[in-house]
């Protein structure tokens, strides 16, 4: 009998090791990766509320740091790397699973911008999109919002993500629009060696601009799982509670309802974007009225 119960627990455990799902995700190490905490966060409780439907799983970081279009590539094979988070747009969709979620509530989409604190007075007089239109706005190499400003007629120029802070000024960038979670981070690391950055005080641009969980198109599996998981985090209240954690601070800082909305159009963004639901995406609210 000895014999006969250590084979049934050694058949158990390689059936459990067996119903183990492994997924890759972006690797930590990278210096900017604190931006992404949110994000694993969500993902590992999304994986966590599905144990009973899908077994017990293991969050396992790329052994590589890569940059986001090797990120894409790597995806998309799904052998290297099983699940990235990104801004989404029609190829993304066409070639990849995305799991239609804002994991930042669509936060992202609005942009309030580092300028040179001896231009604030100018951007004091921008009431709407055309006032706008006599800027130049900087970004970064690649960047998807790039086509997003052009097609609003916005004049906008590139240059690698660390140069920009460096960049703004009168002669070369007048803005580098930055989503309100990530600038005040940015602000704290970047202005020693930039003394004269400032954040622009009057005016906050908008576009809407999801942020996905994104799979392999033959791992549906994982996609089904993490959607279930994230659907049952917006229904139990988890979603919206790791959302204000990372995000209420930003929020507040940013003073959305005392600066002036200008909105963009976002042509590329594909159609089966759930912007019906309003659960799911992140709305400012207005000071009462005295």
């Amino acid at each position: 009998m000895g014999k006969i119960a250590t084979l049934l627990s050694l058949l158990l455990l390689a059936m459990s090791c067996q119903a183990m799902q492994r997924v890759i995700h972006p690797s930590v190490t990278d210096v900017h990766a604190a931006r992404f905490n949110d994000l694993f966060e969500i993902l590992e409780l999304a994986l966590d509320k599905t144990q009973e439907d899908f077994g017990e799983f293991e969050l396992i970081p790329s052994s590589l740091s890569m940059t986001e279009s090797r990120l894409l590539q790597e995806v998309k094979k799904g052998k290297i790397i099983d699940v990235i988070w990104s801004s989404t747009s029609p190829k993304k969709e066409q070639k990849l699973i995305p799991i239609r979620i804002p994991l930042r509530k669509g936060i992202l989409g609005y942009r309030i911008s580092f300028i040179h604190k001896s231009e604030q007075a100018n951007f004091n007089k921008v009431n709407d999109l055309n006032d706008l239109r006599q800027f130049r706005i900087g970004q970064g190499i690649g960047w998807g919002d790039i086509n997003i400003y052009k097609h609003n007629d916005i004049i906008v120029g590139q240059a690698p993500y660390e140069s920009l802070f460096g960049l703004i000024g009168p002669n070369r960038f007048n803005l580098f629009p930055r989503g309100i979670s990530e600038i005040f981070n940015e602000m704290a690391i970047y202005t020693e060696a930039n003394p004269s950055l400032s954040i622009e005080e009057s005016i906050v641009l908008y576009y809407p601009w999801p942020y996905y969980f994104f799979t392999s198109k033959g791992n549906e599996k994982l996609a089904m799982r993490i959607e279930t998981g994230l659907e049952r985090m917006i229904k139990d209240g988890s979603f919206d509670r790791i959302f204000l954690k990372y995000n209420n601070s930003s929020i507040k800082q940013s003073r959305l309802d005392e600066r002036r909305l200008i909105r963009l159009e976002n042509p590329f963004l594909p159609d089966n974007t759930p912007l019906d639901r309003k659960e799911l995406w992140f709305v400012p609210t207005k000071k009462p009225m005295h």
